[in-house]
């Protein structure tokens, strides 16, 4: 199995003009949604925003449950080794 000729027959996927014609179709069509759609995103940002919330929170705080018990500090560690007072 020589892998070497796979690649060198392979195109890009920029150089095909079916993909060129699909990204061109894609584009249009967005556009066109959005446009077209405007007052209804428009009307529903406010609730994706507050969707967007317990996500974020999720994601941005997922290191605070973790807490060492043995520590005086309670899990917040500042660089300190356990040896160091």
């Amino acid at each position: 199995m020589d892998h070497e000729h796979e690649s060198e027959n392979r195109k890009g996927w920029l150089e095909s003009r079916s993909n060129w014609v699909l990204l061109a179709f894609l584009a249009i069509a967005g556009f066109y949604l959005i446009t077209e759609h405007k007052a209804h995103v428009f009307g529903l940002l406010p609730f994706l925003i507050l969707l967007a919330c317990p996500f974020l929170h999720m994601f941005m705080h997922r290191g605070h449950g973790v807490h060492n018990s043995d520590s005086p500090s309670a899990g917040h560690h500042h660089g300190n080794k356990e040896g160091d007072k």
